[in-house]
């Protein structure tokens, strides 16, 4: 697979807005953001936009407050002072991703969850149907249909992740969240990891991973930088 270029995903996503298929500006803001453990700073004044369309890269040093942020724009976390506002739903895809092994849930059962509530705004499809057919598209669309009747936890790190990107998509979320998609990955797999995130943007979704992958970094369309849980860039 070869990997996905920044010229390739603006041509596109340049198509897409002109003929109106992407609404232009941010699909989230954050303004403000401060947050510490105890006495501990981990964020002081970080404001940043995702904007539709686009990847954004939260790049910085290990303790920059990166996976915090991405937790507070996701609402996994309340921030000590500062505002986050989002206009869609949105995705969280975790880096560790455990289940108990108790629970016999399989790939197709995880990525259904995405679908439980209708975001649809369709009502005359059939729920039943509307939700296989989602379910359906999701797993193609990540490349994990031949596992779909597969235990959750018998998948790797990487595939339990494209996992929760698939139940991302086919809840119809337009805000994806990433906190290092590309760890411990080999490098077919980083690409095809940024040639999913680079899709998903194309769609008109605003995409924000963590990351300390160069490639994955030069990759992205915007970059936020992170030192000491101030934004430097």
């Amino acid at each position: 697979m070869h990997p996905v270029t920044v010229k390739h995903i603006e041509i596109h996503y340049q198509k897409r807005l002109e003929l109106g298929v992407i609404t232009s500006g941010p699909a989230l803001s954050a303004r403000n953001l401060h947050f510490s453990f105890g006495d501990v700073t981990a964020l002081h004044g970080v404001d940043l936009d995702l904007e539709r369309g686009k990847v954004t890269a939260i790049a910085g040093p290990n303790g920059a407050g990166k996976s915090t942020l991405i937790e507070i724009l996701a609402g996994v976390r309340t921030p000590a002072h500062g505002t986050v506002d989002r206009d869609d739903d949105v995705a969280l895809v975790v880096q560790r991703v455990t289940t108990p092994a108790s629970l016999p849930l399989t790939v197709r059962d995880v990525v259904t969850m995405g679908t439980w509530g209708d975001r649809s705004g369709r009502g005359s499809t059939p729920r039943a149907a509307e939700r296989k057919a989602r379910v359906a598209e999701a797993l193609a669309r990540v490349q994990l249909t031949k596992y779909a009747s597969s235990p959750f936890n018998a998948l790797s790190g990487g595939q339990r992740q494209r996992v929760l990107l698939a139940q991302g998509i086919a809840r119809r979320a337009r805000i994806f969240l990433l906190d290092e998609p590309a760890a411990g990955l080999d490098l077919e797999s980083r690409q095809r990891t940024r040639a999913m995130l680079a899709a998903e943007a194309v769609r008109g979704a605003a995409v924000a991973c963590v990351s300390h992958d160069e490639e994955s970094i030069d990759a992205a369309d915007c970059v936020v930088r992170l030192v000491c849980g101030r934004r430097v860039s």
